[in-house]
């Protein structure tokens, strides 16, 4: 029995309105996955290790840090810029204190500029990785090991590329549970971490 009329334009509505709602649903995932395999808008790429070509060219590497304005946190590069062979391992440090009288979670976005270098710019190890707590008056030093991929010099936009700048912003994060339980123990009990 074919449709007609009202119960059609219905039909179609709700087909039409399910497929967007699929398709809003999926971009979120696709343009991640897309950004990561394209370094499209500063998404860095991830590797294991550096490659075995070490190329005689250098490239200047800049360091920016930032937070966002709920972060409690003071953050900076320790070094704001450092000059590395094309496929040479880099190694960098950023610091982050807390000032405050309580634990504090983050977390770490990062990007690099100009956006096309993205697809050439891998990290080994980064504490952008995984989650970061620092204590009350805690100073720490946090790593980031990087190259940059020798294909850089053969790609029609990369080969114009003579510094990429490395960002990062801290965001404050909700406290793992084990933190968080502790926090809640010694709120109760009024006492204080060591």
């Amino acid at each position: 029995m074919a449709m007609t009329g009202p119960a059609k334009t219905v039909a179609q509505t709700v087909s039409l309105v399910f497929v967007m709602g699929a398709l809003a649903w999926a971009s979120v995932p696709f343009y991640d996955w897309f950004c990561r395999v394209t370094g499209f808008g500063g998404v860095t790429g991830v590797s294991e290790v550096a490659p075995d070509d070490v190329l005689d060219q250098t490239i200047k590497i800049r360091f920016d840090g930032s937070l966002n304005s709920n972060m409690a946190w003071t953050f900076k590069p320790v070094e704001r810029e450092m000059e590395v062979r094309i496929g040479e391992t880099g190694l960098a440090f950023y610091e982050a204190y807390n000032p405050t009288n309580r634990p504090i979670a983050g977390s770490a976005s990062y990007n690099v500029t100009p956006y096309q270098a993205g697809g050439f710019f891998n990290k080994i190890q980064c504490f952008c990785f995984e989650e970061q707590v620092l204590q009350p008056g805690e100073r720490v030093q946090m790593p980031v090991t990087f190259y940059v991929d020798p294909e850089i010099v053969d790609d029609r936009d990369g080969k114009y590329i003579h510094t990429i700048t490395l960002s990062y912003t801290f965001y404050e994060i909700d406290l793992p549970e084990g933190y968080a339980a502790v926090q809640d123990m010694e709120q109760t009990s009024g006492t204080s971490l060591n």
